[in-house]
């Protein structure tokens, strides 16, 4: 028997702030993969304080306790279904659903199966499905998470030394990224009961997230200066028209290639506007078409150029260098450009929020880097403002 067989829980599942009231749990260690929940009684936080003291609570303790050293020492095995056997409890027969998810708890590629079949639910986009991928191919190499048994806080530390160990280059912030995917199914796991906890709540598990090289906008200057390029291959041009769209309107890679001007715009006064919803995050945007863009759409017939992520940011790269550019351009960086734009016209950053579909204003703070220009802007006024009153 573990030293520990035995455990008290309060409000496992989290039910106190919707319910008032949550269960009093006996969690039974019999062995790896077989761990067995006793509900003793509910009752509210005050209540709890004085029965977790309780002789009551401790008898409770003790025969269930009991029980499981008893089928030790007579070396049973230390199942579920005999530990049932010894409290009277006999076995229902199992309907379907029950029988599906027994299957998956025991398989030895449970909590895989079950990513997969979590992913091929939730109808992700072709990019996100494609990322996700990646770190279930990473899960099988590594091979120590495979059954829900295997979810635990030490398997997750050990995924995370082994990404290190695997590609030294990987950063911190690309680890988060697979932590990110792997939480997301472990917290789901945990909330339908496969597995006792969920491993990221524990302290083994709070991993760096890294900070990502800042990317630095393009000035209108700069833009001009790409805008006009001429002498350009056929791809460069293509990446070129689509980060300067990108640019002038905020819009991501994945919403620039599946924009369609008869369906996603709206005309106000003498303004274009796109009316779209991310394909990222599913929220709605609102931003205009400026002149550049527009001229972008006009040169395409309205309908703009398609090239893969990739290639687009491969092209630009030798933009970047005709232009003799000392900063990195990215089909991101398009969309910083544009967002760092605005908010050097005093355009509130709520609007600006609305303009690029984030779903968190936090999201649009990390573009709010004020350039330069916008400060002096603002010193000029007030320098003018105090000399006029402190003559």
């Amino acid at each position: 028997m573990a030293k520990e067989s035995i455990k008290v829980i309060y409000d496992r599942k989290k039910r106190v702030e919707t319910k008032g009231k949550g269960k009093v749990e006996l969690s039974i260690y019999l062995a790896k993969g077989e761990r067995k929940y006793v509900t003793i009684k509910e009752c509210t936080p005050v209540e709890w304080r004085t029965y977790r003291q309780s002789r009551e609570l401790h008898v409770e303790v003790l025969v269930y306790k009991s029980i499981a050293e008893n089928m030790h020492k007579c070396g049973e095995e230390m199942t579920i279904e005999n530990y049932n056997r010894h409290l009277g409890i006999t076995p229902k027969k199992e309907t379907k659903k029950q029988e599906e998810r027994r299957k998956r708890m025991s398989s030895p590629r449970g909590f895989l199966d079950f990513i997969e079949e979590e992913m091929a639910k939730e109808n992700l986009h072709e990019g996100t499905l494609k990322r996700r991928r990646v770190v279930v191919s990473a899960l099988e190499r590594y091979d120590n998470l495979n059954r829900f048994a295997d979810v635990t806080p030490e398997n997750v530390k050990g995924f995370d030394q082994f990404l290190r160990d695997e590609d030294k280059s990987r950063t911190d912030v690309a680890l988060n990224n697979y932590h990110k995917v792997v939480k997301k199914y472990a917290r789901l796991a945990y909330q339908l009961d496969y597995i006792p906890k969920n491993p990221y709540e524990s302290p083994l598990c709070k991993f760096k997230r890294g900070e990502c090289k800042e990317r630095k906008p393009l000035t209108e200057e700069e833009l001009l200066k790409v805008y006009k390029l001429d002498g350009l291959t056929a791809g460069e041009e293509h990446a070129r028209d689509l980060f300067i769209f990108s640019a002038f309107t905020g819009l991501a890679y994945a919403d620039n290639q599946n924009f369609d001007f008869e369906e996603m715009t709206v005309k106000l006064g003498k303004t274009y506007y796109i009316d779209g919803e991310r394909l990222k995050n599913g929220h709605s945007f609102f931003t205009p078409i400026l002149p550049p863009a527009m001229a972008i759409l006009k040169k395409y017939d309205y309908e703009l150029p398609k090239m893969t992520n990739q290639d687009m940011n491969r092209f630009l790269h030798l933009v970047e260098a005709r232009a003799k550019l000392r900063k990195p351009m990215t089909s991101h960086v398009a969309r910083h450009s544009f967002a760092t734009m605005v908010l050097n016209q005093d355009i509130p950053i709520e609007d600006l929020a609305k303009m690029m579909g984030h779903t968190s204003i936090n999201t649009t703070r990390i573009y709010a880097k004020i350039q330069t220009k916008t400060i002096e802007r603002h010193a000029a006024n007030m320098a003018k403002s105090m000399s006029a009153k402190f003559r």
